[in-house]
C-alpha cells in the first residue's frame, strides 16, 4: 500500500470539502471553521476554549481568531471560567436564531457532495473514520 498516496488523496479531499463548505457559507457570513465551532457548541453546549480546541483538534491561536470573529459577529460570548485564564464559550440568542439557516446550508452542501456516493459506502466511510479517529485519540 502506498501510504503517501493515501494521505495525499485524503488531504486533497479534505481541502476540497473545506473549500466547498466555505463557498456555501460565504453568503451567510461564515467560514467552515466558524461553523465547526458553532456546531460543537450547539450539540455539546458551552465549552471552554481549550475543550473546543481539543475536540476539534485545532491549535489555540487559530481557535482564538475564530472565536474573536464570532464574538464580533455577535454569535458567541465569552464568560469567565473558574480562573482568570479560562473562558467559557457560549452561543448567543442571535446564533441560535441563525442556526437553522446555517444548518440547512451545510446539510444541502453535504448532500450535494455525497450525491454520487452510495449510502452503503457512506455508512462504511463513517464507520472507518470513527474507528480510525478513536484509535488516534
Amino acid at each position: 500500500m502506498n501510504t503517501h498516496e493515501l494521505f495525499h488523496t485524503l488531504h486533497q479531499l479534505s481541502r476540497h470539502l473545506t473549500n466547498t463548505l466555505n463557498e456555501a457559507l460565504k453568503p451567510l457570513g461564515l467560514y467552515g471553521s466558524q461553523w465547526s465551532a458553532i456546531f460543537v457548541l450547539k450539540t455539546k453546549g458551552s465549552l471552554t476554549q481549550k475543550e473546543l480546541c481539543d475536540y476539534l483538534f485545532v491549535e489555540a491561536p487559530p481557535m482564538t481568531r475564530t472565536i474573536q470573529r464570532l464574538v464580533k459577529q455577535g454569535y458567541v460570548r465569552q464568560v469567565p471560567g473558574k480562573d482568570k485564564r479560562e473562558k467559557i464559550i457560549q452561543l448567543t440568542d442571535k446564533a441560535l436564531l441563525e442556526y437553522p439557516k446555517w444548518e440547512k446550508t451545510v446539510f444541502e452542501t453535504n448532500e450535494s457532495v455525497l450525491k454520487n456516493l452510495p449510502e452503503t459506502s457512506q455508512e462504511e466511510l463513517l464507520r472507518l473514520q470513527k474507528s480510525w479517529l478513536q484509535q488516534l485519540k
